[in-house]
């Protein structure tokens, strides 16, 4: 196990951001984006990486890799960090992915929050989305919005997650913190949320809208006078709305729409992008369901949602061009990278 927490220990020294562990190739690094060979690194045996691997896992946890191909786990070096692992099997082999997660959670002001996330963290119920693709940050700003909470009011706060990520120290603000891990202390999200309201919830975090019976079990959550926060991987708020809508049968799709309008309060999507200095820093879509939105989506106009956002400026919203375009004038991005992450680059020109 040494080896392995030598690696790990040398991706977090790097401010690393992913580990990669394959066969026929050293370990590599995902550093401000881009992937690096581990320095003073030489390529690994199928044997070796094996052995790298199965070294952070228990016996079940082999098992649980040899016959399903895949397997979810968080890892702890103490004093270093916490990593989000996935085991997975290519080639007749197996690899390793891992994120890194920070062992301190970002305050919003960190992650350059927009000021109406704030007040969208201090309503009583309703939902709340943050999206975007995979590694784009979505569990960091989700934990600086918890932590939002847990500063400023008392608030018995579940978290379903898979795997846990960021860890809440008991006493650390006014907030009961409650967090529970899919296969170790629950079975499925679905299930896990049929029963949280018995378990006197104020906040509900559901890590990922995986499957129709999790999505329907938080929209209705949602109705029952809780703050729930969830996580989808799509790419901008009128596709999340859509991907919503879409997962049921087209004889409940009526009943949905009328449900999101009611009950969602916002959508947060983002993106990681190459800053000027270094490091990286997130652009955002922001959505907030006014009645013009919500018309819209119970009318099953969501193309029209778009044009919105890009007009309700005064309502704290704005599309993710606008926002890029915002980031380059403030200095944080280069034109390059605006223009490469915009929908419409002409708005540089």
């Amino acid at each position: 196990m040494q080896k392995i927490n030598t690696i790990f220990k040398e991706a977090a020294s790097k401010n690393a951001s992913d580990i990669h562990l394959t066969v026929s190739h050293p370990p590599i690094f995902r550093i401000d984006g881009e992937l690096t060979d581990m320095p003073e690194s030489e390529p690994m045996t199928q044997k070796e990486t094996e052995e790298l691997i199965f070294s952070i896992l228990t016996e079940k946890q082999k098992q649980i890799l040899i016959e399903h191909r895949e397997l979810d786990l968080s890892y702890e070096i103490e004093g270093v960090s916490r990593f989000r692992v996935n085991c997975f099997w290519e080639k007749n082999s197996v690899c390793l992915a891992a994120r890194i997660i920070t062992p301190a959670i970002p305050t919003m002001e960190e992650i350059l929050m927009p000021q109406v996330v704030y007040d969208l963290m201090r309503l009583k119920q309703g939902l709340v989305l943050v999206t975007g693709p995979t590694g784009c940050g979505k569990s960091t700003s989700l934990a600086a919005m918890i932590s939002l909470i847990n500063k400023e009011r008392a608030a018995h706060i579940i978290t379903l997650e898979d795997p846990i990520e960021f860890i809440y120290k008991p006493n650390s603000g006014k907030s009961l913190i409650v967090q529970r891990q899919l296969s170790t202390d629950m079975n499925s999200f679905a299930q896990a949320l049929k029963h949280v309201l018995r378990q006197d919830p104020n906040v509900i975090l559901v890590g990922e809208m995986r499957d129709l019976e999790t999505i329907a079990a938080t929209i209705t959550l949602a109705e029952t006078g809780h703050l729930v926060l969830a996580t989808l991987h799509t790419h901008n708020a009128a596709q999340t709305v859509d991907r919503i809508i879409d997962v049921f049968p087209p004889y409940q799709q009526s009943q949905v729409r009328l449900q999101v309008s009611l009950f969602l309060k916002g959508i947060i999507s983002q993106q990681l992008l190459p800053k000027v200095q270094g490091s990286r820093i997130a652009s955002r879509e922001v959505l907030i369901n006014t009645p013009a939105i919500a018309n819209l989506i119970r009318e099953n106009k969501i193309p029209q949602i778009k044009t919105v956002i890009q007009t309700s400026a005064e309502e704290g919203m704005f599309s993710m061009d606008q926002d890029l375009k915002r980031l380059f004038e403030d200095g944080y991005i280069t034109k390059e990278v605006a223009k490469s992450f915009m929908v419409t680059p002409s708005l540089l020109n």
